[in-house]
């Protein structure tokens, strides 16, 4: 007959046990694509709340058959806890797959290849010595351009790489490649002259006070305007790979319009990706508040493409530093796509080719940005090709893939 003590050590030791298991649940993720073309890289983002786990998640694994794709847990809103899994798949065209997913109450050590990067660094008192960092809130009022590194939070995938100055601007400004690959974890977005020799790419492009490559912006009724005044200004990066980015540019108190806007513009960068998604979020539906975005037009000759119904582009050729002995003249292709549904006009101020956008009722909109730099050996070469390209990427975004989640 067991002891008192036998029977607490057993039932300890049982607790202990299934502890170490931890908790579990699957789920199946369908995927099919209604497009009649091939879908590579295609973003599938799952909400964790939506699926009644019943603990909180902390590692998962995905898998096609026997082939396990690589996927990550981002945290949205700062509490620790993951609130998205998301990963990307190919697809053929009219396809369709079915995922197995397992979520898990347990940490995992296991890592995946990165295809993406973001980072923010601080300056310290020692020269070139900076502390990496994932948000920055500063006074609105103040002078930020010079407190990070890079002038703001920069972030990459294999093909492109862009950063976000930390000022009134916001802009997105770019960083084009020669070759497929991570760069700025060990450029830092300044290349130097021996990394350049080996084939980095660096900056491509001067935004001046454009909107470079897809910027929001305030209208006044005839030009774009810088976001000021605000109370507050912020960045943060929620997540850094290894299958997307995703940054946030925040200010709190935009005296816009005759309102008061508290806004985050949400940079998502996924694996394979040359094109941004940009989510404008609002912590109170709009009213009949007006905004623009669109593409520089760069010299204030560039070349020009639009759809007139949502879609511009612009191609064109400048030095994008101010020093002209050591560095050429660069040439880029730029895009933006809105939906129709938030377009109110089509337009253009004395740096960019735009349409004004709006979406009453709506405390968020979704919008794509995208670029090519021409000296890319997997690019697109010239205009021609590059505005055939952005007509290919809209009908792309239009025809999303359908997720369905069947829980087991």
């Amino acid at each position: 007959m067991k002891t008192f003590s036998a029977i607490c050590l057993a039932l300890l030791a049982g607790g202990l046990s299934a502890s170490a298991q931890g908790q579990e649940k699957k789920i199946e993720v369908i995927v099919e694509n209604p497009w009649n073309a091939e879908k590579v890289d295609e973003p599938v983002v799952i909400d964790l709340s939506s699926l009644g786990a019943g603990f909180t998640v902390k590692s998962a694994t995905v898998f096609d058959g026997t082939n396990e794709i690589p996927s990550q847990l981002d945290d949205m809103n700062g509490d620790t806890r993951a609130d998205e899994l998301a990963f990307v798949i190919n697809l053929p065209a009219s396809g369709k797959k079915t995922l197995n997913v397992t979520l898990s109450s347990l940490k995992s050590d296991k890592t995946y290849p990165a295809r993406v990067y973001a980072e923010m660094l601080f300056r310290t008192s020692k020269k070139n010595k900076y502390a990496k960092g994932y948000a920055i809130y500063a006074d609105g009022a103040s002078d930020t351009y010079n407190v990070q590194h890079h002038h703001g939070a920069a972030f990459e995938s294999e093909l492109v790489a862009y950063r976000i100055y930390f000022n009134e601007k916001q802009t997105t400004d770019l960083y084009g490649k020669f070759h497929k690959g991570l760069e700025l974890e060990e450029s830092q977005f300044y290349p130097t002259d021996e990394q350049l020799k080996r084939g980095f790419g660096d900056d491509v492009i001067k935004v001046n006070s454009s909107c470079g490559a897809g910027t929001l912006r305030g209208w006044d009724g005839t030009q774009s305007t810088l976001i000021k005044p605000v109370a507050v200004r912020g960045q943060r990066i929620l997540a850094s790979g290894p299958v997307r980015t995703i940054v946030d540019a925040e200010v709190k108190g935009w005296q816009y319009q005759n309102k008061e806007l508290n806004m985050i513009n949400r940079y998502t960068l996924y694996a394979g990706h040359r094109d941004a998604q940009v989510d404008v979020l609002f912590d109170a539906p709009l009213d009949k508040e007006v905004f623009c975005t669109g593409v520089q037009n760069i010299t204030g000759h560039a070349d020009m493409f639009s759809d007139h119904n949502g879609l511009v582009a612009s191609w064109g050729t400048d030095w994008p530093v101010n020093d002209t002995v050591k560095y050429k003249k660069e040439t880029v292709g730029l895009a933006t796509y809105i939906p129709k549904k938030y377009v109110v006009k089509e337009t253009s101020d004395k740096e960019n080719f735009l349409y004004t956008i709006s979406a009453p009722g709506k405390s968020s909109f979704r919008y794509y940005t995208s670029f090519t730099s021409c000296k890319e050996t997997f690019g697109y070469p010239d205009k021609e090709k590059w505005f055939a390209y952005v007509q290919e990427w809209k009908k792309a975004l239009e025809q999303p893939v359908k997720i369905t989640v069947v829980k087991k």
